[in-house]
C-alpha cells in the first residue's frame, strides 16, 4: 500500500470492465472532434498486404491463407495463421488489420457459444454471418478493417459467406480477399469445378495462393490449407510458398516431354481437314488438342 501511495497508483474497478467492445461513440478522441473525422485525418497510415481464398466443392469447404503479417515494408511475421477456427463446424480465413480480425472473432466465439447454450445447437453459417456482420456494421467509418470468408458445414451442407466490416454480407461459391486476390481469382476461375476430387481441390487452393504470392509482394511465407467436412473442419497442411510455386513452373516442362515421348512413340498421320478446294490437310492435330491454333499447308 505504502508503494502505491507514493506513486499515486489506483486499482482499475473491475466491476466497471466490460468483456463487450467499446460503442461506437465513446472512442477517445479530442474534445469537439467527430470521430470518423478524426481518424480519417489523423489516424495511422497502415499498408495491409495478404492473400486468402475459400471455395465451396461438393465434399466440403476449402480455405487457403498465406503466412505472411506486413505493415508497409515491414514483414511483422512470417508465419501468422490467418484462418482462425470458430467451432468444429466452421472457421474462417482473415484479412485486414489482425488486431481487428482477431478480436471479433474471440467476440463471434463467445456469441455463438451462448446461442449454442440457449438454443441447444450450433447456430447455421448464414446465421454466424449475419450476426458478425451486424456487430461490425456499428462500428463503420471509424478504420475497423476485417474483410472474412466464413466457411463451414451445417444442416444445409457446405456453405460459403463473405463479411466485410461495413456489414457487408455475401453468399456464394468462390471468394479471395487481400492484395493477392486478383492472382488467385485468375487461376481459380480458370480451374475451379464443383464436382473435383478431394485432391483436385487441395492443389487448385495451393496453386492459387502460391502464384498470388509470386506476384504481391505483401504475400508470402507458407500456404496453409484447411478443409471443411460434414464431421469438422481438418488442418491439411502448411507448405513453403516458394518451393510450391517452384514445383508449379516445373510441371509444363514434364507434360511437355511427356507428350514428346508419346508423340515419337505412337505417330499419328495427318488427316484431311475437309474434301475440298486444294486438298488442304491439318497437321496441327497435337496443338490443337492443347487448345492452341492449328496451321494448315496446303499441298
Amino acid at each position: 500500500m505504502a508503494l502505491q501511495d507514493v506513486c499515486k497508483w489506483q486499482a482499475p474497478d473491475i466491476q466497471e470492465l466490460s468483456p463487450h467492445p467499446s460503442q461506437a461513440g465513446g472512442w477517445a478522441v479530442p474534445r469537439g472532434c467527430d470521430p470518423p473525422t478524426f481518424l480519417q485525418t489523423q489516424g495511422p497510415r497502415l499498408a495491409h498486404g495478404t492473400t486468402t481464398l475459400a471455395f465451396r466443392f461438393r465434399h466440403g469447404v476449402i480455405a487457403a491463407a498465406d503466412t505472411r503479417s506486413s505493415c508497409s515494408n515491414y514483414v511483422a511475421c512470417p508465419a501468422s495463421r490467418k484462418i482462425i477456427p470458430v467451432h468444429q463446424h466452421l472457421l474462417g480465413t482473415t484479412s485486414g488489420t489482425s488486431a481487428d480480425c482477431t478480436t471479433w472473432y474471440r467476440v463471434l466465439q463467445r456469441e455463438l457459444r451462448l446461442r449454442a447454450l440457449r438454443e441447444g445447437q450450433l447456430p447455421s453459417v448464414a446465421s454466424a454471418a449475419k450476426l458478425l456482420s451486424a456487430m461490425m456494421s456499428r462500428y463503420r467509418g471509424l478504420d475497423l478493417c476485417v474483410a472474412t470468408a466464413l466457411c463451414g458445414w451445417d444442416r444445409s451442407g457446405p456453405a460459403l459467406f463473405y463479411v466485410y466490416s461495413d456489414g457487408t454480407r455475401l453468399q456464394g461459391d468462390i471468394f479471395s480477399v487481400g492484395s493477392g486476390s486478383p492472382y488467385a481469382y485468375g487461376v481459380l476461375d480458370r480451374s475451379y469445378r464443383y464436382d473435383m476430387t478431394t485432391q483436385e481441390a487441395y492443389a487448385l487452393a495451393r496453386c492459387a495462393v502460391a502464384h498470388a504470392t509470386h506476384r504481391d509482394a505483401y504475400s508470402g511465407g507458407s500456404v496453409d490449407l484447411f478443409h471443411v467436412r460434414e464431421s469438422g473442419w481438418e488442418y491439411v497442411s502448411r507448405n513453403d510458398a516458394w518451393v510450391l510455386y517452384s514445383e508449379l513452373q516445373k510441371l509444363p516442362e514434364l507434360e511437355e516431354q511427356e507428350e514428346k515421348e508419346a508423340s515419337q512413340a505412337h505417330p499419328e498421320p495427318a488427316t484431311p481437314h475437309r474434301a475440298g478446294e486444294g486438298g488442304e490437310l491439318s497437321v496441327g492435330l497435337i496443338s490443337g488438342a492443347l487448345g492452341l491454333p492449328t496451321e494448315t499447308e496446303a499441298l
